[in-house]
This record gives structure tokens, sequence and C-alpha cells, in this order.
């Protein structure tokens, strides 16, 4: 697995997939290593989480599907409700669509408990087998945020207590990382559900 990114890095390609075009492939998020005359991309690693039902959450919970991830706290007095409000959007538009699947990363182990998602999650309106609240592992939790390319930081000055990415992240059925769109911004998050439509279309990559 291709990993290890500086908070730099990051930026650095969310600057540069900042745009995808309509038409091709959709581009692979990451650093790409070249292995036997392969591209080798950076893919997401196993992980074990619990949801707000109390149900283990694993890569096997989205084989054979796409699905899109954000970082959140249940107390965030910022930027969450209005993610969450778009990351509802892309909820209503493929409810149905098996093929598509969200997680919410708690980054408050502390305080997020298993109840405390649950209530949350009622508030959304959201059915849990479609879209996961999840917690776990702090340690565990922060390494997802990096694998995802979203900052996820303990900060005392930050409000809340919390510096954390507003993007939301789009996976495909092989782990890879090929879209992203900041949740703030209605209109990107519209060219981001086009994008989904287009993987869930054809999820291969440019070779």
């Amino acid at each position: 697995m291709v990993k290890n990114f500086s908070i730099i890095s990051l930026f650095a390609l969310c600057l540069f997939f900042g745009c995808s075009t309509e038409t091709g492939k959709l581009p692979v998020m990451g650093n790409k290593d070249v292995i036997d005359g392969k591209n080798v991309y950076h893919q997401i690693s196993d992980f074990k989480f619990i949801d707000q039902d109390s149900n283990i959450v694993t890569n096997e919970t989205f084989k054979d599907k796409i699905y899109v991830v954000d970082v959140f706290f249940t107390s965030c007095p910022t930027i969450c409700p209005k993610v969450k409000k778009q990351m509802l959007r892309v909820y209503d538009k493929y409810q149905n669509d098996d093929r598509v699947s969200l997680i919410s990363h708690s980054i408050d182990t502390r305080r997020d408990s298993v109840p405390r998602l649950k209530d949350y999650a009622n508030k959304l309106e959201i059915d849990s087998k479609k879209w996961h609240l999840v917690t776990g592992d702090k340690e565990k939790i922060y390494d997802m945020a990096d694998e995802y390319f979203l900052v996820a930081l303990e900060d005392p000055s930050a409000e809340g207590g919390y510096d954390h990415s507003g993007t939301i992240i789009l996976v495909d059925q092989n782990r890879l990382v090929r879209a992203h769109a900041n949740g703030l911004i209605p209109e990107e998050v519209d060219r981001f559900m086009k994008d989904m439509d287009r993987l869930l279309l054809d999820n291969s990559v440019e070779e």
C-alpha cells in the first residue's frame, strides 16, 4: 500500500484533483508506484469500527460498493452541521441504490459513544444500514483520516477542541480514493455526485 503523506502533500493533492473532467475515467488520488510495469495506487487499508447500532463495520461492509467518507464529531459547533447537510443530499439521492454507502468517522472518541452516535443518527433520520456513524480506537480513527487525505487534529484552541476537514471523499470498489469535494460548497457536491455517477458506470483507472 502506498502511504505516508504530509499535511502539505494532502493539500497539494486536493489542489491537483480539485476539478475532475466530466469525460474519461476518474483519477486516483494519492501517490503511485510502478511495480513490474503496473501502476500501484494508494489503497485504503483494513479497518474495524463500531457504528450507531453497535454493528461492526469493516471493509467487508462496503464490498462491491462505492462509499462516501467524512470526519465529524457530534458536538461540533462549526462546519459539521453544514457538511452533514450536504452529505444528506448524497444520502437522499442514493438512498435506494444498494451500490452506494456512506461512513462518517467521529474524531471525538472520548465523548461520541454508541448511544450518542445513535441519537445523532436519529436526528438526521438516516438508515444505519446505509450510513454508518462510527467510533473506535482513537489512533486508528486518526490513521484512517490520513488515509482518506482528511485533516483531523485535536486542537484546544479550535472551537469544539478539534481542527478537522470539511472535505468529503469518494472511495471505489477497489479501496481507491477517486474524488473529493468541499462539503461546505453545494456546487462542489453537485459535481461530486456526477463523479459518483461516472464511477458507478466505470470504476476502471488509467493504466
